[in-house]
């Protein structure tokens, strides 16, 4: 059984940062590649960063030059740092990985609260 947990959300004033981690736990898997979505209020969820398993990554125009996302292989993990957030960035981010055990599925994390104050 393979799970994923988040951590690093939480409120922060119009300017700040926070940095979302998501870790992969279980046994007998290995991951590929490692995304990060959020879903604000009313609206769908979106695709905010992705990386591959060799690092090549992607990042939204919503979020470029902001966000970062980075992962590290050998423990499972995929980061999120998040710079100079604005209002508009509040929504509940989760982490989605590509994980073959038997198969190869997308598995999501159970979402982390990201709030930003004006």
């Amino acid at each position: 059984q393979v799970q994923l947990v988040e951590s690093g959300g939480g409120l922060v004033q119009s300017g700040g940062s926070l940095r979302l981690s998501c870790v992969a736990s279980g046994s007998d898997f290995s991951v590929s590649a490692r995304s990060w979505y959020r879903q604000a209020p009313g609206k769908q969820r979106e695709l905010v960063a992705s990386i591959s398993r060799s690092g090549d990554t992607y990042h939204a125009d919503s979020v470029k030059g902001r966000f970062t996302i980075s992962s590290d292989n050998a423990k499972n993990t995929a980061f999120l740092q998040m710079n100079n957030l604005k209002p508009e960035d509040t929504a509940v981010y989760y982490c989605n990985f590509n994980i073959r055990t038997t198969i190869m599925r997308s598995y999501w994390g159970q979402g982390t609260q990201v709030t930003v104050s004006s």
